[in-house]
């Protein structure tokens, strides 16, 4: 019975109006509200404290009788972001605040007395540092009293810096600011009471990925190393090509939020020093809330950010990025980004590729050619084709016309929509092959494009002759040495099949001449992006032919470098020299 009264006070609850319980919803609350909140919350908590609880505040834990003599003597002066005190507590205090070490459990402060008479403390980042190089080499020997037997009680950082830290590099920090950088780096710093000054430890163990082979600019011949994500890799594997005591590395840091720290590399005294300052001027004049690598870099500093064609070079490969270090550019690496930036640049640079110097002038220059001929066809060859089809039948030989007709009979659409769908389908299936991982990735890129391709031929959607020209275009596409560059001449293409739609070949001839008028105007960190064809200053050896490598006596002009002279016109001495047969020829009777 009871079941039955609950189920009909359950139906009657139905039937008669109640006020609905209002619930509560999350939402978002401004700033103010926050500060608020936190504002009360304090008041309340000063006023529920208990009176014993307030007078033990005020009770300070025994020391040893060492310390009391520091704590007498110390300044109590507060720390803040650009003054370390010179007592322990107000600087850990400092640290817990700063990391808000309360709630962030990764910060790390590890309090020990150093020969049982010194309070000292570490603090670094869980997760970050080497553990085997803390234990070992900075709280073994500081825990060892042995070391500190007749020493007086003065500030022990100058005696533990110079003979108990067993560290690789150690560094004396003098602002809170360099502290929390430091650490937010990976390193461990120590901290003596008494001194206004830490000791900044090389402790770096996060996880990194090893030094592998390129993906994006792979070659046959040549080296097999690519940069990661380490900037310390990346500059150690440019070091390792150029054995060469003026080149020089500078730090900078990047965002206010993070402080990502990025590096510039050149070779001092043979890159000129405009580049220089005018390249650490840029890096200096960002102010911006989070870097997250060189891409963004390279959006904040170039010369003009809305360009197609990119006016920066990017590399994942230590030696092209060296080679261009010698000939008197600017390398720009940033933490955490496998490539490297390379400033000032030009058309031409952007079109060569790495495995042109290990190869013979003959086979470099072949190759040379097949790029330019594919760059030809992936900007060009969709919009031709439009233009020769729609405007000028006339210059198609009569069997290949009627071939072309043939194919294109039964096809319902126009040739414009034929070719805007083939290109809009291959985008989406290389793009999709991208994101797609591993062995898969490849095979949608291959099947699906053939699957694509007949699909729409049988069905009547596409014409067979497109399907060759749209493939020609992708092949084209994939022969450019540069991605930046290539993903410009992708949109190029579009305009291009615009402009021969509208006016043939009258067109095509106009936006050419729009793009040479604009690539001509395009500057590079003060240094044009056609340099060397237009303006044509000196002779090039190394353009569109690339001549024997002993034949390239000169760095390029249009970087001005300080030692224009990359060789003597002959470096190949023994050239000039008479062999030497002054041995003994086995068989010879006299």
């Amino acid at each position: 019975m009871a079941e039955k009264s609950n189920a009909l006070k359950k139906l009657f609850s139905y039937l008669i109006y109640k006020d609905k319980k209002q619930v509560k919803e999350f939402y978002i609350p401004e700033a103010d509200e926050i500060r608020k909140q936190q504002d009360n919350c304090k008041v309340t908590r000063k006023d529920t404290t208990p009176p014993q609880e307030q007078k033990s505040k005020g009770i300070k834990k025994p020391v040893p009788i060492s310390g009391v003599k520091q704590d007498k003597n110390a300044d109590t002066q507060k720390a803040d972001d650009k003054t370390i005190s010179t007592d322990i507590t107000e600087n850990m205090k400092y640290i817990k605040a700063k990391f808000n070490a309360s709630v962030n459990k990764d910060i790390v402060l590890r309090e020990f007395m150093i020969a049982e008479k010194y309070k000292a403390f570490i603090a670094y980042i869980d997760g970050m540092i080497d553990k085997n190089v803390v234990n070992n080499y900075i709280l073994r020997p500081l825990l060892n009293g042995e070391k500190f037997k007749g020493k007086d009680e003065e500030c022990q950082l100058d005696f533990i810096l110079q003979s108990v830290l067993e560290t690789n590099q150690l560094k004396k920090i003098t602002k809170h600011s360099d502290v929390v950088f430091d650490m937010l780096s990976g390193n461990t710093l120590l901290y003596v009471n008494g001194c206004n000054y830490y000791i900044s430890n090389e402790t770096k163990g996060f996880p990194a990925r090893g030094v592998e082979k390129p993906v994006i600019e792979g070659v046959i011949a040549g080296a097999q190393e690519a940069f990661n994500e380490s900037l310390k890799t990346n500059i150690t594997l440019v070091r390792k090509i150029i054995k060469n005591h003026n080149l020089t590395t500078e730090y900078i840091k990047l965002g206010e939020r993070n402080q990502n720290l990025c590096a510039i590399m050149y070779i001092n005294g043979m890159t000129n020093p405009a580049i220089v300052d005018e390249v650490k001027r840029r890096l200096k004049g960002i102010d911006i809330d989070i870097n997250m690598g060189d891409g963004m870099i390279e959006q904040l500093i170039e010369d003009n950010t809305f360009s197609i064609v990119p006016t920066i070079l990017s590399t994942e490969r230590p030696d092209r990025t060296a080679a261009h270090i010698v000939e008197g550019r600017v390398a720009i690496f940033s933490d955490g980004v496998p490539f490297a930036k390379v400033v000032p640049v030009t058309l031409s640079a952007l079109i060569h590729s790495p495995e042109d110097a290990y190869m013979r002038f003959p086979y470099g220059t072949l190759l040379r050619w097949i790029r330019l001929l594919g760059m030809f066809f992936a900007t060009l060859l969709p919009g031709l084709y439009i233009a020769i089809t729609n405007f000028h039948q006339e210059m198609i030989p009569t069997e290949l016309l009627i071939a072309i007709a043939k194919a294109k009979e039964n096809v319902p659409f126009p040739t414009i929509l034929e070719v805007v769908l083939m290109e809009v389908s291959f985008e989406l299936i290389r793009e999709a092959g991208i994101r797609i991982p591993g062995i898969v990735g490849n095979t949608l890129g291959i099947i699906g494009a053939l699957i694509l391709g007949q699909a729409a031929v049988q069905a009547n959607i596409v014409s067979p002759v497109l399907i060759i020209v749209v493939a020609i275009t992708g092949l084209g596409n994939f022969a450019v040495p540069n991605f930046e560059l290539a993903l410009g001449i992708r949109l190029l293409r579009f305009g291009f099949i615009i402009f021969g739609v509208l006016l043939g070949f009258y067109g095509i001839v106009a936006l050419v001449m729009l793009l040479g008028i604009y690539l001509v105007s395009q500057k590079s960190f003060g240094v044009p992006l056609l340099a060397t064809i237009a303006p044509r200053t000196t002779r090039s050896n190394d353009l569109l032919i690339r001549y024997p490598i002993w034949k390239q006596e000169r760095r390029p002009d249009l970087l001005n470098t300080l030692d224009r002279s990359r060789q003597p016109e002959i470096s190949r001495k023994w050239t000039q020299e008479n062999p030497n047969y002054s041995h003994d020829r086995v068989g010879e009777d006299d």
